[in-house]
């Protein structure tokens, strides 16, 4: 579902039918941090999953603002392997381990 920074997110919800306006994201809701509409265009999750769509990896959101009171909000977003039983460095790569990348083309003269 579209956010309302204009991205598609798998955590995002909206429902609209005969004029509600509920709107969450799911992802925070389940770490007990409070949503508003601004964190979405801070949010790297819809980056994440039109990059990496691993089963295996879950992502982990937290709120927090950079600087005390100098910044806006932030959603920061970690990614942790159930496969690999790890931490993934960049959420949008993944671990590395789950699908490996095809083999090398080698070309001999």
């Amino acid at each position: 579902m579209k956010t309302p920074a204009g991205r598609e997110c798998p955590h995002f919800y909206g429902d609209y039918y005969r004029g509600r306006n509920v709107e969450e994201c799911r992802l925070l809701q389940l770490y007990g941090q409070n949503w508003t509409r601004d964190l979405c265009a801070t949010c790297q999750s819809p980056n994440v999953a039109l990059a990496n769509s691993c089963q295996q990896m879950k992502l982990k959101a937290l709120v927090s603002r950079p600087f005390a009171a100098l910044f806006q909000r932030r959603v920061q977003i970690t990614a942790y392997c159930e496969k690999t039983q790890r931490d993934v460095s960049e959420p949008q790569v993944g671990c590395g381990e789950c699908h490996a990348l095809p083999f090398k083309f080698e070309v001999k003269e």
